[in-house]
């Protein structure tokens, strides 16, 4: 399984934020903490807070900040709400499939329990889960 990089970038901003609790971060601070593209994460925060996970404030002193608790956060609801498509090979999707074999073929049945316990494994864990060392996170943020 392989994540995409809006995925990966909404994990990776909302483990910033929760590196810094009750803070306002701005999009600049975060992209440059994590090594992200500023223009790419300003479209992951905006999806990060429709799905309610941020706000964002404007003006002076805005920014985003967490909404949830970190131990609210579940990671496998993130990549769900945050990957485009599951879709691991071309037999997932029923009008984009042109494989031949694909009536016989037991491989799609094998990639999705796989993709299922993918999920299973990541459902288990929070934000909170991830930033357990904020001490030794922080320190690896790159200063902006």
């Amino acid at each position: 399984m392989h994540l995409t990089r809006f995925a990966d970038n909404g994990l990776r901003c909302l483990m910033y934020l929760a590196l810094h609790p009750g803070e306002t971060s701005t999009v600049r601070e975060i992209a440059a903490g994590m090594a992200l593209s500023e223009d790419h994460l300003v479209k992951v925060v905006q999806r990060l807070a429709q799905l309610g996970y941020v706000e964002t404030l404007r003006g002076r002193g805005g920014g985003v900040r967490l909404v949830r608790t970190p131990e609210e956060i579940n990671i496998g609801e993130v990549v769900r709400h945050t990957e485009e498509s599951f879709r691991i090979v071309e037999c997932f999707d029923a009008d984009a499939n042109t494989c031949p074999i694909a009536a016989a073929c037991t491989l799609a049945g094998c990639l999705d329990e796989a993709l299922r316990a993918f999920l299973a494994v990541l459902d288990r864990y929070t934000l909170e889960d991830l930033t357990k060392q904020p001490k030794r996170l922080t320190k690896l943020l790159i200063a902006s």
